[in-house]
Formats: structure tokens, sequence, C-alpha cells
């Protein structure tokens, strides 16, 4: 995570495509979810042209 995900705000993710690293705007999967700036997270689901919905990726 690049920008805070949380309930009502829109994150960032920067992910390694093409040869490149590229920026997505993040969404919680869970809309009740915070996810914080260096948080890992996966992506879920993918809806063009840049928006993704993401989770964390190892829980604590």
């Amino acid at each position: 995570m690049t920008g805070r995900v949380g309930p009502g705000t829109v994150g960032e993710v920067m992910i390694p495509i093409r040869g490149g690293v590229e920026a997505f705007y993040a969404h919680p999967v869970d809309p009740r979810e915070e996810l914080g700036v260096g948080t890992i997270v996966v992506v879920v689901e993918f809806y063009p042209p840049r928006t993704v919905y993401v989770a964390q990726a190892l829980a604590h």
C-alpha cells in the first residue's frame, strides 16, 4: 500500500506489471477494513482501467 485504504476512502497500490510498476486505485474487499501504508496486500478483484479491491496478504 502506498496510500491508506479504509471505510469511505480510496487508497493506492503499486503493482509490478508489464516489466514495470504501475499505480492502481485501491478499495478494501471488506468495507470495514483499514489498511495502512506499507501493508502487503493481495489483489482480489480488478476493474478496468485502474481499480482493484485488496485484502491483507499476511494476517498478524
